[in-house]
């Protein structure tokens, strides 16, 4: 009796250790900008220390030398930028869904993100955001997105991604990796909990069976994440409307693939009362080219 008592407090003892080292791991991973993208070459790192350094939070535009943007803010930072040229056989869109992906595993919540000449004008954010002249390209060949995440200690971290394609057919990734001063809020931005993770974008093809793009490491993250005590997995479920089709059979449709990928979550672990179908079917517009047609964007809350 007195052995298995002993086994049994030994085996918690063991668990609460290693739950404080992956706690310290985690922290420690915020210190440190994401990985770099593998197909890049690192051309420029420069230190941000700012008591009001500018992020922005929405689309921008410039107006009689003054950027205008509905969503931004000037916060007390510290920090680095790092710029990176992506190799010729690689495209700026793989490393911007490597930053997106490394930034998610580590729990970061999307605030904004933009693509193309919905962005605004690339001059504007290089010169008069980023001042960086080396980022000047083209208006429809460029994209940005921006996350938060807050860590064990309770420090925000914010990280901005911008890339885009010059004239010359270049290709480059501005990287903007900082501490934000406790006490300073960040727009769009729940520090008080973390609770929500993701999303996971999962494309679907089908209609009376269907066939999902969910790669392994996604497999792992989303069951990472659900395995949290209590947590709830959430399927926001998208689909095109085909030419032909009534807008209730297009939501419908996006229902079955999000009730068709629940049975598909179940058998990798997630257990089914965790997992809660919204369909969307096409009413709301595409954002980004990644998260665009039949799709399933998938995102992971703590509860209280």
């Amino acid at each position: 009796m007195r052995e298995s008592v002993r086994f049994l407090y030994l085996r918690s003892l063991i668990a609460v250790v290693l739950l404080g080292l992956s706690w310290a791991s985690a922290a420690d991973s915020f210190r440190e900008a994401p990985e770099a993208f593998s197909q890049s070459r690192l051309q420029l790192t420069t230190t941000i220390d700012s008591s009001g350094h500018l992020v922005l939070f929405s689309p921008i535009r410039e107006v009689r030398n003054e950027i205008r943007s509905k969503v931004l803010a000037r916060l007390p930072v510290r920090g680095e930028g790092l710029l990176y040229e992506v190799n010729r056989d690689a495209s700026r869109q793989d490393a911007r869904n490597h930053y997106l992906k490394r930034l998610q595993a580590r729990g970061a919540q999307l605030l904004f993100e933009c693509s193309g000449i919905n962005c605004g004008r690339s001059n504007v954010w290089a010169n008069q955001v980023f001042e960086k002249p080396k980022l000047l390209g083209r208006d429809a060949e460029q994209d940005y997105f921006v996350v938060a995440v807050l860590d064990e200690q309770g420090r925000q971290w914010l990280t901005s991604v911008y890339t885009v394609t010059r004239g010359n057919l270049r290709e480059y990734v501005w990287i903007e990796h900082l501490n934000v001063t406790d006490g300073a809020v960040i727009p769009g931005f729940e520090a008080g909990n973390g609770r929500v993770q993701g999303p996971v974008v999962v494309p679907w093809q089908g209609g009376v069976t269907y066939r999902f793009e969910f790669t392994a490491g996604d497999r792992r993250q989303l069951l990472a994440w659900s395995e949290e005590a209590e947590a709830e997995v959430v399927l926001v479920t998208f689909s095109e409307l085909a030419n032909d089709e009534s807008f209730e059979a297009s939501i419908e449709r996006s229902k079955q693939a999000g009730d068709s990928f629940a049975e598909l979550l179940s058998k990798i672990g997630v257990s089914r009362t965790q997992i809660r179908i919204l369909p969307v079917g096409p009413a709301v517009q595409p954002i980004a080219p990644d998260r665009s047609g039949n799709r399933i964007e998938a995102v992971v809350i703590k509860r209280p």
